[in-house]
């Protein structure tokens, strides 16, 4: 099912779109924004976001920016920008608190099979189901930019599936700080938690966290629980090899509790990535959601000319 609305979304659209992709057990809902100028050799790219949130932080900032979705169409990119199933505009079902990383990634791979091969944009907890899909379906990935990207549970220490012990753990950056999700109901955050891991820094602006906080949704609690490799059921892949054959960036700012430098550094490394420490490229105080925060569009114009680079 597609509908789509005439009337571009910005100066830089000629068109906006939206329609379903996904399994049927688990559809996907996807905006779709086309360049005024297609540019000749510019692949397309699928916005993945992470946990707790939608594709609407692609699309917008929370203190009314433009977010990426319209940066890099201007670029003359065709740009889609899905909801994880049960999450924004796609639906949720009745196993919604057990939903799995698996059965996420095997959905937003139909929409990769669609519009691919494509550039993945995967932030956070999107960096386990990036990985998978180019190690599954390597034909509809043609690079991928990791944002703060969780990495393929390979590499990921097996934690204890035992609440007590993942609470002492709560703080411990080497681990990812994880927290522990019984899988009866879905996981809700508040504002602590909002402000404490995702606008902590002097870039996050601060008069729209209140705007951004009513953004965040219900996370499966299997989703969270894998992500840390709870009892050792985070989302694997074969191996590097599939994955690493494609261009591949791992973006990271300096402030992200949940993402060290070194954390960020050994995914890059399995791939034989390039890893943008943003520091070193003059930017720095840059948190977990560099999409949102104050130098959003400098982050983006880095990623740019890295894709450039790589003639994409």
């Amino acid at each position: 099912m597609r509908t789509a609305d005439p009337v571009g979304t910005s100066k830089h659209a000629i068109g906006y779109g939206c329609f379903y992709s996904g399994t049927t057990k688990h559809p996907v809902y996807t905006d779709h924004l086309s360049p005024a100028i297609p540019i000749a050799g510019r692949m397309p790219i699928i916005f993945l976001h992470g946990g707790f949130h939608t594709g609407a932080g692609y699309i917008t900032t929370p203190d009314g920016r433009p977010g990426w979705a319209h940066y890099f169409v201007a670029r003359g990119h065709e740009v889609y920008v899905p909801d994880w199933p049960g999450h924004g505009r796609s639906p949720a079902n009745r196993e919604f608190s057990q939903l799995s990383m698996l059965e996420i990634a095997q959905s937003l791979a139909m929409l990769a099979n669609e519009v691919g091969p494509a550039i993945i944009f995967a932030h956070s907890a999107g960096g386990p189901l990036a990985w998978w899909i180019a190690d599954e379906h390597p034909d509809t990935v043609a690079a991928i930019v990791g944002i703060a990207p969780g990495p393929p549970s390979n590499i990921q220490r097996p934690l204890p599936d035992d609440p007590k012990l993942i609470e002492t753990l709560r703080f411990d950056e080497s681990v990812g700080c994880p927290v522990y999700s019984p899988l009866d109901k879905p996981v809700f955050v508040d504002t602590e938690f909002i402000r404490s891991f995702w606008a902590n820094t002097s870039r996050f602006p601060k008069t729209a966290i209140d705007a951004y906080a009513k953004s965040i949704v219900p996370e499966s609690a299997a989703v969270l629980n894998e992500r840390f490799n709870i009892g050792g059921k985070g989302l694997c892949i074969s191996g590097p090899d599939v994955v690493a054959t494609r261009p591949i960036l791992v973006v990271t700012g300096d402030s992200d509790p949940r993402h060290p430098r070194a954390a960020d550094a050994a995914v890059a490394d399995y791939f034989n990535a390039k890893h943008a420490w943003l520091p070193e490229y003059g930017l720095r105080g840059n948190g977990h959601m560099l999409m949102l925060e104050d130098n959003s569009e400098k982050i983006a114009g880095l990623i740019a000319d890295w894709l450039t680079d790589q003639g994409l």
